[in-house]
């Protein structure tokens, strides 16, 4: 059996280092008045969303990580999995907000978000298998409406980028939203 601590100090690792380019993208205006800061409007917002979900998937990881007792080699590859799709928000955020959530930058964040979803989900299955179908985790999770839920959102999101931009990014916002307090379940498990 491996040690939980490393998988999960390396992934706290690099989500602050995906957390900390984000912030890159930021540039400083050519101003001195408040409408020299206009224009980075969407690249703020686009970040301030990416912030939010890095920190969502960071505070739910370490949750999930709390309740797992056995890591195996599938789980750190999962984990790995998470990860790829978690270090790719820096560019599809910055790609949407310098381009002011034009309908195809939107649509490739979404899909970024849903494959984000879909390995959080296949690790959180991993854990599950490591443990058996009676762990913690399986309990604490029960129907987990948000995670079999979220998906469904993203691709909407994805599909209306194409229509109606704003409708994608409030679909993304909401889904935020809904995870935005780590899942009590897990909590009452702790």
């Amino acid at each position: 059996m491996m040690s939980k601590g490393r998988i999960e100090a390396f992934s706290d690792g690099v989500i602050a280092i995906l957390i900390t380019i984000l912030v890159l993208d930021l540039k400083i205006p050519h101003g001195e008045d408040l409408r020299s800061l206009y224009p980075l409007l969407p690249v703020f917002l686009a970040y301030t969303l990416s912030f939010i979900y890095l920190g969502i998937y960071w505070n739910n990881h370490h949750h999930m990580f709390q309740l797992a007792a056995r890591i195996s080699g599938w789980v750190m590859w999962s984990n790995l999995h998470l990860l790829f799709w978690l270090s790719l928000v820096p560019f599809t955020t910055g790609w949407m907000g310098e381009n002011h959530f034009e309908p195809l930058p939107t649509a490739l964040y979404g899909v970024n978000l849903l494959m984000a979803a879909i390995a959080y989900w296949i690790l959180q299955q991993s854990i599950i298998r490591a443990e058996g179908s009676h762990s913690k985790l399986a309990v604490a999770i029960g129907q987990d409406w948000k995670g079999k839920l979220s998906p469904f959102f993203y691709i909407a999101g994805i599909a209306l980028a194409f229509v109606a931009p704003w409708v994608s990014q409030a679909i993304y916002v909401f889904v935020a939203v809904i995870w935005f307090i780590p899942d009590r379940r897990i909590e009452k498990i702790l």
